[in-house]
């Protein structure tokens, strides 16, 4: 058992099946769907309502979401929010044990197209983070709450949701980084 841990990468049938089984687990024990960006949500609705409380009793979203549910708001720290944190931990721990770990502030595709710059780069990623809970707030879900929950459900919604990410994704990543294959070091490492 010990090895698996120590793989670089894992079966995806074994990890498919682990994700099914959490998510049933999910619906059994918190009654909720498998989601991730709500946490994101409730901890703005938090700061929101820590330093601007009639802000926060004058935003309906936030009410529905978070405040009058339990008769007051809701804490930040649930489960969904001890999802996050553990998925940012099991990265980690998963990328050390298989040795894969390394720091790399500008990967070498990013630094081809848009230079070396830590700044660029950063921004880049920040705005490309800030459309993405924008859009999954928007869409009444993210890629867990969507695309795992809702297409094991088989949700009309969700499907049509994972097929618009991943062409979206496709066309994105053709106009930043350029359509066409790219080759390093003799070999193909991405193709748009």
């Amino acid at each position: 058992m010990v090895g698996l841990f120590r793989q670089a990468r894992w079966s995806p049938y074994l990890v498919g099946t682990g994700i099914g089984v959490l998510s049933w687990c999910t619906f059994y024990f918190m009654g909720k769907a498998l989601g991730t960006s709500t946490s994101f949500v409730g901890a703005a609705g938090a700061g929101l309502c820590a330093v601007a409380p009639e802000q926060f009793s004058q935003n309906t979203y936030l009410l529905k979401e978070y405040g009058a549910k339990g008769g007051g708001f809701r804490p930040i720290f649930d489960w969904q929010m001890a999802l996050d944190i553990a998925l940012v931990f099991g990265a980690l721990i998963s990328a050390w044990l298989g040795r894969t770990l390394k720091v790399e502030r500008v990967p070498g595709l990013w630094a081809e197209r848009f230079g070396p710059s830590v700044l660029k780069r950063y921004a880049g990623a920040f705005a490309g983070g800030f459309i993405l809970i924008f859009g999954a707030r928007m869409a009444g879900g993210c890629t867990s709450g969507h695309g795992i929950s809702g297409g094991l459900q088989l949700a009309v919604s969700s499907w049509v949701f994972f097929i618009a990410m991943f062409a979206s994704a496709v066309v994105t990543a053709g106009l930043i980084f350029g359509f066409g294959a790219r080759v390093r070091g003799g070999q193909e490492v991405v193709r748009v």
